[in-house]
């Protein structure tokens, strides 16, 4: 009998592209499409841009916001909403190969299976996760001078079952644009989710009835 894998879904990464996944996808686990599913984060925290940036040009973020606070509360906010989006940390991801029909990622701790990977990890190199040696190209939008590198991909698509977010999808390194690329996959996955139907996460305001 072939195995169940522990996860529907496993984000690497816990950075502005790895949280803002989960965060849209841990929305939508109480959807008749989501439900049953098991979704985790392995929080790559350490090496984050965020660490050293100061917000000042984001919408929505107060101006002088430090990145490695944000962080913080990112997954303080992951955690405090959608507690079913199991959170992984102090472990880190050392290889990702496909087994058997599903993707092992193999920790300095243990190993993980899960039928979607998404990758959310910087883009400085070298990469330090290996399995993705034929997917590694210069990066596409940053200076050649800073040695970046990014996954071949196609709208975050690397193959079936593994996608790349945030500045190693080739996206500029703008916290904003991490965001957005999280965003993205997250209802990509969702749409698989939902039998192909295109799927978004929107929380609305409950109007008062009129007397």
């Amino acid at each position: 009998m072939a195995k169940t894998p522990d996860f529907d879904v496993l984000i690497i990464g816990g950075g502005a592209a790895g949280i803002s996944c989960a965060l849209v996808i841990g929305s939508a686990m109480e959807k008749a499409y989501a439900r049953g599913r098991k979704a985790g984060i392995i929080l790559h925290q350490k090496n984050s841009h965020l660490q050293s940036a100061l917000l000042n040009n984001v919408f929505g973020i107060s101006p002088g916001t430090k990145g490695n606070h944000l962080l913080e509360q990112g997954v303080d906010h992951l955690g405090d909403l959608y507690p079913q989006i199991l959170q992984i940390g102090k472990e880190k991801v050392k290889e990702v190969a496909e087994v058997d029909g599903f993707y092992k990622a193999l920790t300095n701790r243990r190993e993980y299976t899960a039928k979607i990977i998404v990758v959310a990890v910087g883009y400085t190199s070298p990469m330090r996760i290996s399995g993705f040696d034929q997917y590694l190209i210069p990066h596409k939008k940053a200076k050649a001078s800073k040695n970046r590198i990014q996954l071949q991909n196609n709208d975050h698509l690397v193959k079936p079952g593994l996608y790349v977010a945030g500045t190693l999808a080739g996206w500029r390194s703008q916290y904003a644009i991490a965001c957005g690329s999280g965003a993205a996959v997250a209802t990509d996955i969702l749409t698989i989710w939902n039998e192909g139907e295109h799927t978004k996460v929107h929380d609305k305001l409950v109007q008062e009835e009129k007397q």
